[in-house]
């Protein structure tokens, strides 16, 4: 039986929201929850981006129970593998056997900040796997050195390390990052309801659990629940390498010009009808996803809560 999740949002909403979330989803019973890690927001509406590694100490001292993911850190370009694997060993630390790494190749968005040059797909997964390895090697007792293609690690250990070593799930979307999640990861994230995805990945033999995501907009009136979507997340209608290789919140402005409001009301439940939430969760959970993550996009975040709980969750479970 799959599981469910809240999505808590470093985009649009400040640290302190975050935690509060975090500890408001735990109280109504949820287990679970993902965090985005940006150093932008996808547009200026959206407003936020703080640093997940500090918003994540704050949750461990908020929660007892909720498992967190990162849903997905980019180790490769704006912070080095090395520094990744001390974050993530600490936060493991601060919540044991609750904490779980999620990586993936990133976006420009955040990672051309320090002048760096944007590689092309190919590479950035290359730079991935090798990032993945110096984690996992960091992770281990002893002193370790590495050079690589990418990274050098020169006589480093990291001393605060959790009795056991968080998983590593990897996030692709393509077929190229679906093989690449398929061989190194401890399981598989994406977004949506990609069945095809999910598929490739447990025919390449990837291992354990496959998590998924969706944003919704729960609302007594659901003209307004799109009218704040189509303000806040137009990017969610942006199609293929877009999100990827734009590189400012100016850029996805521009291209967000395209997506209507007729686009939004289409792929994102919005409204009071608990019916059309749950249906939209089921097509994730019937395409094969052991864990569904869900994003309530908007201030009203106490009032998803209650909705789902009363409403939604029951009607799946």
């Amino acid at each position: 039986m799959a599981s469910f999740g809240v999505f808590l949002s470093s985009e649009e909403h400040p640290a302190r929201a975050l935690v509060e979330q975090a500890r408001a989803a735990e109280a109504a019973g949820f287990d679970r929850a993902w965090i985005s890690d940006h150093y932008h927001p996808w547009n200026d509406e959206q407003g936020q981006s703080p640093f997940v590694w500090s918003v994540l100490g704050g949750i461990a001292t908020a929660t007892e129970r909720l498992h967190v993911t990162t849903a997905v850190t980019c180790p490769t370009i704006r912070i080095h593998p090395a520094i990744i694997a001390q974050a993530a060993a600490t936060a493991a630390t601060m919540m044991p056997g609750r904490f779980t790494l999620g990586v993936g190749s990133g976006e420009a968005l955040n990672e051309h900040i320090l002048g760096d040059r944007w590689p092309p797909a190919d590479e950035r997964l290359d730079m991935l796997e090798e990032a993945v390895e110096v984690i996992r090697l960091l992770w281990m007792d002893g002193v370790h050195s590495f050079e690589g293609r990418f990274y050098v690690v020169e006589h480093a250990r990291i001393y605060s390390r959790p009795d056991t070593p968080p998983d590593v799930l990897v996030s692709g979307f393509g077929p190229k990052a679906i093989s690449c999640a398929a061989r190194i990861a401890d399981g598989f994230i994406t977004v949506g309801r990609e069945a095809d995805g999910l598929r490739q990945y447990r025919d390449e033999k990837g291992r354990g659990i496959a998590q998924t995501g969706l944003k919704v907009c729960w609302g007594e009136d659901e003209a307004a629940c799109v009218d704040l979507v189509h303000r806040l997340w137009p990017n969610e209608g942006l199609p293929g390498e877009l999100p990827q290789v734009l590189p400012t919140p100016e850029h996805f402005e521009q291209a967000t010009q395209l997506v209507t409001r007729e686009m939004i009301a289409e792929q994102v439940p919005c409204g009071p009808d608990a019916d059309r939430h749950a249906a939209a969760i089921q097509e994730h959970v019937d395409a094969g996803f052991d864990e569904v993550y869900v994003n309530q996009i908007g201030p009203d975040q106490q009032g998803f809560l209650d909705f789902y709980t009363r409403e939604v969750l029951p009607r799946l479970r």
